[in-house]
């Protein structure tokens, strides 16, 4: 990641808030059980966003790590806020961006953040990039990147052209899309950012999958005697070496078994069969 460097596998904080990533855990003291067992494990990448909960990921985090470890990793995503019922909302402008900014310190307890994604699509979908311009709101993170409250920069839920909008204005060190063995839009976005040593963190390894394609995945992974998500995510890491994975969990358990995919290797058969899935 240019300038900053993280381990292939990551951890998502998301599913630590409740239901809905709207409110307290369900479990508080397995989040921070979590939480403290991924740094054991190695993870050097942690996700998270000040809207989750909102504020509760953030908080979790700092109770379960602060102080944090030297070579810990924390970015951050702005551009969303949630409402009084737990709905997804924009929030972009320059301003509201700049709140959000200043939350995710206060809540992660931090001077500066490590990295701010800038979450700019949605589409119908909830997880599409949507084609604008967006050189006012990354403008204004990069304007608190030269204040010395942002570290690095990156992008989130968006299209090629908003990535060289974006390249423009400021160096963005990551771009966090929706990419999967199901959904493999991005791959030539993948491929030019790895040109340039710009990491892609795919979100949602199992998310759109139809049940037929599920099938595929469920086949291939009772054939290797391994869980479903092991096989999405190591299918992840065979793609181009920039892909750092983020993958999420409330649980222990599944934390370790997410974390065994980094050795899982794909034999030629399988990636044969999940080239199919597509």
């Amino acid at each position: 990641m240019n300038n900053f460097k993280v381990n292939r596998m990551g951890y998502g904080a998301m599913q630590l808030a409740g239901p809905g990533v709207f409110g307290p855990p369900r479990d508080h003291d397995e989040a921070v059980a979590v939480l403290r067992t991924a740094v054991e494990l190695g993870v050097d990448h942690i996700d998270t966003a000040d809207f989750y909960g909102p504020h509760v990921t953030n908080e979790l985090i700092r109770e379960a790590l602060a102080p944090y470890p030297e070579n810990l990793r924390i970015v951050t995503k702005v551009g969303s806020v949630r409402g009084e019922d737990g709905a997804w909302l924009h929030a972009r402008h320059p301003q509201q961006l700049r709140e959000q900014v200043h939350s995710n310190l206060r809540t992660l307890g931090v001077e500066a953040l490590d990295v701010v994604n800038l979450r700019v699509g949605g589409g119908p979908d909830g997880h599409s990039p949507v084609p604008g311009s967006i050189a006012e709101e990354f403008g204004a993170l990069a304007d608190l990147r030269r204040d010395g409250l942002i570290k690095n920069l990156g992008l989130s839920v968006v299209d090629e052209t908003q990535v060289a909008e974006a390249q423009a204005i400021a160096p963005i060190v990551t771009v966090q899309n929706w990419y999967n063995v199901a959904h493999r839009g991005d791959e030539k976005l993948i491929a030019t950012l790895g040109e340039q040593g710009i990491a892609y963190v795919p979100f949602w390894p199992l998310g759109g999958f139809t049940p037929l394609q599920s099938g595929t995945l469920d086949r291939v992974a009772a054939r290797l005697g391994v869980k479903p998500n092991a096989v999405a995510l190591a299918w992840l890491l065979h793609q181009a070496p920039n892909i750092a994975l983020i993958p999420g969990t409330s649980s222990v358990t599944h934390l370790r078994e997410n974390m065994a995919a980094a050795s899982l290797e794909l034999p030629a058969d399988a990636l044969a069969e999940l080239e199919g899935v597509a």
